[in-house]
């Protein structure tokens, strides 16, 4: 009998990579025997190893099993990958454990637990769903990071404890019949289903309460279908982990290869080295911040080169380490020590609109780990391709960072997300103004030139997210074709739970101020705008020139009316100006 079985929607692959491998490793490391059991499909694979003593960790997987199935169009992705895994895995998963394993413990996690936590839009079927603790019948969910959630649970169950009386382990939520005194709640299920400003009222207070120093105990009530209500109740997040114990985590005896079956962009991922967790840039679409949380946490640099030792070993290895990075490479630190103490402002972003004054801006420990790995023998090259913040690149007052970047770890292409240049749909984004990409577009161009290197920046774009209008589009489209940019992929955005800007897409509301906001969803809408954002193909140029046409036309409308009511516009005698309002000809 094993302790525990892990079931998981991913192709399974021992490298620290896949959250479910470091599950594995974690466990095995305490001692405790471990079965895996990836993409089962018929109820036979489920029952492979029998009852667990403890109990069935299950995941959707690396990310949200209907994000791996669909594309934002609500088509099948292509990839046989995808294809193994079912909608809502985790809930699918669960039910079937239920029948086999009536009464079974099963243990929720992973990036499609921790954003379905609380009741949720859910994009593919255009509704609320409640949480998926409540909707799957599991009996915990572990959200966010789980390594010491985790290892805390483990050891608490060998110690004899029941799986259902486990109700105060940090970074966890579990389902009760009344919540706890001293828990916030939030409006129920019912409520935020039927009420739109209640859905963005509750969100905004998920995110602000996804705090590790200062975040509240939360609750909200979900009526079951038989009319007996319970209660969804969120502990509050699990702490960071200290440099030491990230280090720990990285160097247990992963095998790192990479198995048939995963998509070719994994391959890079083989020698690739993780180096950072969180961020506090929490951009409004990006699930990281709620996920990871905003609290940045580094291995060091010891551990780091290591591993790197390790990679020259491989007979696999070319000398190319892919990148080293994480959420974002270039944070190294906490954002501020009040963070550290008291934990992230209220209703405040680090670095959007405006980068904060009490932000503390440095390359140091990154660049030492870089240049440290450009140092081992049989490394040719060392990329850094994963989130570069270049806001915070450009706050850095040496630069250093910057300038080695363009010197050394660029392989010709430097992916940055700018994503739009409106300042009204940059602030819903919480992004900063598109100001800040121009110079460091500029500054990047000058010292890839002063290295002797022909490098390109490829700036990520988003059409249609929340508050982004067609004329919004359009003005993107020129600024577009001004600078020569020519995007070869747009991203519409793309409605993922747990996020802001999710629930700016279904409510229609800013957060904070709920204002009312355009929202573009309809397929017409949408497809509108990604067409403007590659105005240069012949088939998108028509509509290119009409859209100008027509704003050029309007605003000759309004100028000319604007004239007509300061008194600039006089009949001329010699024309018949009954019907001058609808004559441009007699128009100054």
């Amino acid at each position: 009998m094993k302790d525990f079985i892990c079931i998981t929607g991913d192709v399974y692959a021992d490298h620290p990579s896949f959250g479910i491998a470091i599950v594995v490793r974690l466990l095995e490391s305490m001692g405790l025997s471990v079965g895996v059991i990836s993409q089962p499909v018929k109820e036979s694979e489920f029952a492979q190893f029998g009852l667990p003593r403890f109990g069935f960790l299950v995941t959707g997987g690396n990310i949200d099993s209907m994000v791996a199935n669909y594309t934002v169009a609500g088509k099948p992705r292509r990839d046989g990958n995808a294809g193994n895994r079912p909608d809502y895995a985790v809930n699918s998963y669960c039910k079937a454990l239920g029948r086999l394993f009536p009464g079974c413990g099963i243990i929720i996690g992973g990036l499609e637990a921790s954003l379905r936590r609380f009741a949720h839009y859910d994009y593919w079927s255009d509704s609320v769903l409640p949480s998926v603790l409540v909707s799957s019948g599991a009996d915990l969910l572990v959200y966010g990071m789980a390594e010491l959630a985790l290892r805390e649970l483990a050891e608490r169950l060998r110690g004899g404890e029941n799986l259902r009386n486990i109700t105060d382990l940090r970074g966890t939520c579990y389902v009760a019949q009344t919540a706890p005194g001293n828990a916030l709640m939030l409006d129920s299920f019912e409520q935020v289903r039927e009420d739109k400003r209640a859905y963005m009222k509750a969100a905004v207070i998920q995110h602000e309460e996804h705090d590790e120093v200062r975040g509240k105990t939360l609750a909200q009530a979900h009526a079951q279908a038989h009319g007996e209500a319970v209660v969804l109740v969120q502990n509050p997040p699990q702490r960071s982990l200290s440099e030491s114990e990230m280090d720990a985590v990285y160097e247990l005896p992963f095998s790192r290869k990479l198995p048939q079956g995963l998509p070719a962009c994994f391959e890079e991922v083989e020698f690739s080295l993780i180096w950072t967790r969180g961020c506090f840039g929490a951009c409004n679409f990006c699930s990281l911040a709620f996920h990871q949380g905003r609290r940045v946490q580094t291995r060091s640099e010891e551990s780091l080169i290591k591993e790197a030792r390790e990679f020259t070993q491989s007979p696999r290895f070319k000398g190319y380490i892919h990148d080293v990075g994480g959420p974002t490479a270039n944070f190294s630190q906490p954002s501020c020590a009040k963070q550290i103490k008291s934990g992230f402002c209220r209703n405040r972003k680090c670095l959007s609109p405006t980068s904060c004054k009490s932000l503390r801006v440095s390359h140091e420990k990154f660049l030492g780990i870089l240049r440290k790995l450009r140092e081992i023998p049989k490394v040719k090259r060392v990329f850094v391709r994963s989130g570069v913040r270049y806001d915070y690149a450009m706050l850095d007052p040496k630069q250093d960072f910057l300038r080695e970047l363009a010197a050394f770890h660029v392989s010709g292409q430097l992916k940055v997300a700018p994503e739009h240049c409106k300042a009204r749909v940059l602030e819903l984004m919480g992004k900063p103004p598109i100001s800040v990409y121009e110079r460091f577009s500029e500054e990047f161009a000058r010292l890839s030139s002063k290295a002797g290197k022909q490098q390109y920046l490829v700036p990520y774009l988003m059409s249609s997210h929340p508050g982004a209008t067609l004329d919004d589009a359009l003005d993107l489209a020129i600024w577009l074709k001004a600078r020569g940019i020519r995007p070869q992929q747009v991203q519409d955005f793309y409605p993922t739970p747990g996020t802001l800007s999710t629930a700016m897409y279904y409510t229609g509301l800013a957060p904070y101020t709920l204002e009312k906001i355009y929202v573009a969803k309809s397929d017409y809408q949408k497809a509108t705008q990604r067409a403007l954002l590659q105005y240069y193909k012949p088939e998108n140029a028509a509509l290119f020139a009409e859209l100008l046409n027509k704003r050029k036309s309007n605003a000759n409308v309004k100028k000319s009316k604007q004239e007509i009511k300061k008194g600039a516009w006089k009949p001329r005698p010699d024309r018949d100006n009954s019907n001058r309002n609808n004559r441009r000809g007699n128009r100054r």
